[in-house]
């Protein structure tokens, strides 16, 4: 049969367990948030460029390229 001290040992662990469980929780739930955040600023970035090459291909250049480049 377990001691008291072995139940309040275990009990304690547990308790570790499940506080070290809500934070790794909270840094996963940080990052998805992070990672959506980021999907939706390349996507605006992806349409940008894309409108950019197609305007100019189309002939809509805003300024001239100088030679050098």
């Amino acid at each position: 049969m377990p001691t008291k001290d072995s139940l309040i040992e275990v009990e304690t662990k547990l308790a570790y367990q499940e506080n070290l469980l809500e934070d790794l929780n909270n840094v996963v739930c940080r990052q998805q948030n992070q990672i959506d955040d980021l999907y939706v600023k390349l996507r605006s970035l992806q349409e940008r460029a894309n409108e950019l090459v197609a305007g100019t291909s189309s002939g809509e250049t805003e300024a001239e390229i100088p030679p050098h480049y």
